[in-house]
């Protein structure tokens, strides 16, 4: 019981810590993240790329009802799993961008958000392999939608900046084929498993300047 006791009384403590002071209700926003993108679901493009980053930049307006509208650009960068490949391959995917997001952006406190929303685009990824080069084919082009629904645990810093723990799940509309690194082995796999979407999630952090907000007690 005693026990009990103490956790009841830690999370008044911490909610009231949150609660107290000024809440901030976002307006313009400039946001920076940063990210490690791990691959999932397509299984050939699972095992024979590993993603090294995800970053992107963008502006967001939020309206007085916590629904935000942004727009900005992105950029990741995977590189060839030389130990997955069927071939002697090196090189990479460099995957660019611009999206729309939009989201529900809101404080619940002085110090705690959250920013649960959707980013939505066009891809552009280009391949450049050692096989590819040899082929006079570099960088090989692939383009498709892009979407990502995501989340942003927000703990702000003062009333201009804060820090945020980002999490998202990027689905981009083309199949990974093992011939786009310039093989013509299929490493294995069943060549319907290259039609499936390019998938991966995104661990990061993130960095947002606030400008013109306004606060309320």
């Amino acid at each position: 019981m005693a026990g009990l006791n103490k956790i009841l009384i830690f999370i008044f403590l911490f909610y009231g810590f949150l609660s107290y002071g000024q809440l901030v209700t976002p307006k313009h926003t400039f946001n920076v993240e940063l990210g490690l993108p791990n691959t999932a679901l397509n299984k050939p493009f699972n095992r024979m790329m590993q993603g090294l980053v995800n970053t992107s930049l963008y502006y967001q307006f939020a309206l007085p009802n916590s629904i935000a509208f942004g727009a900005g650009v992105r950029y990741s960068f995977f590189d060839v799993n030389e130990f997955n490949v069927p071939d002697s391959i090196r090189g990479g995917m460099h995957s660019m961008g611009a999206f729309i997001k939009v989201s529900h952006e809101k404080f619940h406190g002085e110090r705690f958000g959250t920013d649960i929303g959707v980013k939505f685009g066009y891809s552009a990824n280009l391949i450049t392999t050692n096989l590819n080069r040899q082929k006079g084919q570099s960088p090989v082009y692939v383009g498709g939608v892009y979407i990502e629904p995501c989340i942003g645990l927000i703990l702000s810093a003062d009333e201009q900046t804060s820090y945020r723990l980002n999490i998202g799940y990027a689905i981009q509309g083309f199949g990974f084929d093992p011939k786009q690194l310039g093989t013509d082995q299929t490493g294995g796999y069943n060549p319907s498993e290259f039609s499936r979407a390019t998938q991966y999630f995104i661990f990061g952090f993130g960095f947002t300047y606030y400008f013109g907000n306004k606060t309320s007690e």
